[in-house]
C-alpha cells in the first residue's frame, strides 16, 4: 500500500529535499545549474496575534509560491527549514547561541555540497538573522567554495521587525488570511484570499526574480577554491 508521504511543512513537493532519494541524486544533471534553498525560521511572539511558529508559516508560504511560479528550466531544491535560531528579544523562543547556528548552517550547506550541488541560498525569515546568515554565508564560500547567496523576507517587502517594518501589515494580513484558511496549503487552490493573498503574490514575485539571477550568476572560477595571492 502507498502510503502519502508524512507532512514536515509547507513546500512544494516536486522541489522538496527529503523526498528525493539517493539513486535520484546521483543521476542528478547540472548540479551546478540547481539552486539549493536552505530556509531559516525562528520561533518568537512578534505581536501579531499568531503562534510562535508564524516565521515558519509565513517564509514558507512564499517560498512555495515562488518556486512554483519560477521558469520552468530553473532546477530548484528545498530542504527543510532549520527552525531552531537566534533569539535576543523576550518574545523568542527556543534560542540558541550564535556558534551553534553558524555550526547548524554550516553543516547542512556541508551536506549538500558533499552531494555535489554547488549553488546555495539561505532564506531567513527573522530580523534578529540576518547579520549571521551573511556571516554564516561569507565563511562557507571560504572553507567550501560553495557559491552562497543569502535573502532575507524584509528584502522582498516582508519585514517582521517591529519598528523597522513599521506596521507589519502585509505580514499580519497574510498571517490572517493562512490562520482563517483564505489562503490554503492545498497545492491546487488558487486565487483565494484578500490583501493577504496579494501581498504574498506580490513578495513571491520578488523572489523569483532574485533566483532569475541567482540562476544568471556564472558558476564560481576555480571550482570555488580561493586562491591565496602572496604580498611579498
Amino acid at each position: 500500500m502507498n502510503l502519502p508521504p508524512p507532512f514536515l511543512c509547507i513546500a512544494d513537493d516536486a522541489t522538496f529535499w527529503p523526498w528525493f532519494t539517493w539513486p535520484d541524486f546521483s543521476e542528478w544533471s547540472n548540479k551546478d545549474d540547481t539552486v539549493v534553498v536552505i530556509p531559516l525560521t525562528g520561533f518568537a511572539d512578534w505581536g501579531l496575534g499568531h503562534p510562535l511558529d508564524a516565521e515558519e508559516a509565513l517564509l514558507t508560504h512564499v517560498l512555495r509560491a515562488a518556486v512554483r511560479r519560477r521558469e520552468a528550466d530553473l532546477r530548484m531544491l528545498v530542504v527543510p527549514p532549520l527552525r531552531f535560531a537566534l533569539g535576543p528579544e523576550p518574545g523568542c523562543a527556543f534560542a540558541v547561541e550564535p556558534e551553534v547556528l553558524h555550526g547548524l548552517i554550516d553543516e547542512v550547506a556541508g551536506s549538500v555540497g558533499a552531494a555535489g550541488f554547488r549553488r546555495i541560498v539561505l532564506f531567513n525569515s527573522s530580523p534578529w538573522n540576518e547579520e549571521l546568515c551573511r556571516a554564516a554565508g561569507r565563511d562557507i564560500r571560504i572553507a567550501r567554495g560553495l557559491q552562497m547567496f543569502c535573502i532575507s523576507l524584509s528584502g522582498i517587502g516582508l519585514d517582521f521587525h517591529p519598528i523597522r517594518g513599521g506596521t507589519r501589515d502585509a505580514v499580519k494580513a497574510i498571517l490572517d488570511e493562512i490562520a482563517s484558511g483564505e489562503i490554503s496549503a492545498n497545492p491546487g487552490d488558487r486565487g483565494l484570499g484578500g490583501p493577504g493573498a496579494e501581498a504574498l503574490a506580490a513578495a513571491a514575485g520578488r523572489l523569483v526574480s532574485l533566483f532569475g539571477e541567482i540562476r544568471s550568476r556564472p558558476p564560481l572560477a576555480n571550482g570555488g577554491v580561493l586562491r591565496i595571492v602572496s604580498t611579498t
